[in-house]
């Protein structure tokens, strides 16, 4: 069911650790080339390429690819009264949580009349990509969305691919929950195609180009991401997401083996790990998954996702040895299923997020923890971040000196210009002091 690794007969760090882990064997670079060719072929032939890349891939080619705002407006009205609801509880409290995340404007006095004033602005306006494929996502339009409102983003455009079901419109709960949330400009497009439109605009469309793309998706999307990175910002290079569970003999193997399905049905491409100190838990969570996997409704999406390389039971000799294998792999999502979880959360320096015990399972992040679900994935989250509201915000500093704070230091940029060979920059000082 599940593949077993055992670290224990010696102690591993490093990159031999790193190279051990399992990871999916998908390579975001070997989709660079088929991904920078679509994007060239909507920045060349706009509109044109977007419905017969739709065709291609979405097998459907979309009525309008700009979805009219009475489409909108029809798919708010016609969501079911209890996605609805969850829905406004989730952005309720996702604005809550990411609020919390926007830096306060602070001044700094360096002397007398010499201040720097540190403040956060928001880019002018992005493009934000909810995923179709196997699953829908009403969830990812307000991960997506909420942050970049609360930052102060003025111009918001969403897309997703055409749905043949539909069709070749955007699945109704997506332009629902977009509806829901006051966006007016979303457009039925998908993949690297979208990605490319985002960057550099489509004309005929209407469809200006973008600041910031986020959202997650597949490969091509992260190796369009790749291509436009420097034209545009980019949140990350999602990839097939994850869940690294860290457990002890403590912990139920039954919850353990439901959360590790969980994100299992998402693609055959999850990775599920568990790392434990305890064989007796490792074999009772093969037992549940061996129960639990036949009576799940995506049964081979979720056996193709355990089976693979991807995914295993991870043995080490103690917590403190699994929170380096955790911080080696550097999770999507983390959770710590162990006595005392707070303690061993002071090791874990690498995860996009941490749930901390048996009531914070991934699937409460995914959609109502209030945290954001759109996180770093195939080790990213060493040194990126989830999507939150600084994905949309640039720290931008402001100088304020008065004559006197500039002549308290008129000397030193003269001695400094000088040593540099850049007397210019001493003179530009000087000529505010001459007569």
């Amino acid at each position: 069911m599940i593949a077993l690794l055992d670290l224990r007969s010696e102690h591993h760090t490093g990159v031999r650790l790193s190279r051990l882990l399992p990871r999916p064997s998908t390579d975001v670079a070997s989709a660079e080339a088929a991904a920078h060719q679509l994007v060239e072929d909507v920045r060349s032939r706009g509109v044109e390429a977007l419905l017969e890349q739709a065709e291609r891939f979405d097998g459907v080619r979309p009525p309008a690819i700009r979805v009219p705002l009475a489409d909108l407006d029809r798919a708010l009205q016609t969501l079911a009264p209890d996605v609805r609801g969850a829905l406004e509880e989730a952005i309720a409290r996702v604005r809550q949580a990411s609020a919390a995340q926007v830096p306060p404007e602070r001044v700094t006095r360096i002397a007398d009349g010499a201040e720097i004033v540190q403040r956060w602005q928001p880019v002018s306006r992005v493009g934000l990509y909810v995923p179709g494929g196997k699953a829908v996502y009403p969830s990812s339009v307000v991960m997506n969305v909420v942050p970049a409102q609360v930052a102060g983003v003025g111009s918001i455009a969403v897309a997703s691919p055409a749905q043949r079901a539909f069709g070749g419109a955007v699945h109704p709960v997506i332009l629902g929950a977009a509806r829901l949330l006051g966006i007016e400009e979303v457009y039925a497009m998908g993949g690297a195609g979208a990605i490319g439109a985002f960057a550099h605009g489509v004309e005929s469309l209407g469809l200006d180009p973008v600041d910031v793309i986020t959202g997650p998706g597949n490969v091509f999307v992260a190796a369009a991401k790749r291509a436009v990175k420097g034209v545009v910002g980019i949140d990350s290079e999602a990839g097939p997401t994850e869940i690294l569970i860290l457990a002890d003999d403590a912990a139920d193997p039954r919850v353990i083996a439901a959360d590790l399905i969980s994100q299992a049905e998402h693609d055959e491409l999850a990775a599920a790990v568990l790392v434990t100190d305890s064989d007796d838990l490792a074999a009772r969570v093969i037992t549940e998954l061996e129960r639990q996997v036949p009576a799940t409704r995506h049964s081979e999406r979720v056996r193709a996702a355990l089976t693979g390389p991807q995914s295993a039971i991870v043995l080490v000799r103690d917590l403190d040895e699994g929170a380096d294998v955790s911080n080696a792999y550097a999770p999507e999502h983390l959770e710590i299923q162990t006595v005392d979880p707070e303690s061993l959360l002071a090791r874990i320096d690498n995860a996009g997020v941490v749930f901390l015990g048996r009531s914070a399972p991934v699937s409460l992040g995914d959609y109502l923890a209030g945290s954001n679900h759109v996180l770093p994935t195939g080790g990213q989250s060493r040194f990126s971040s989830g999507l939150g509201t600084s994905t949309f915000l640039r720290p931008q500093q402001v100088v304020r000196y008065s004559a006197d704070a500039l002549a308290a230091v008129r000397d030193g940029i003269r001695a400094l210009s000088d040593a540099e060979d850049l007397p210019a920059h001493g003179d530009a000082v000087d000529a505010r002091f001459s007569e």
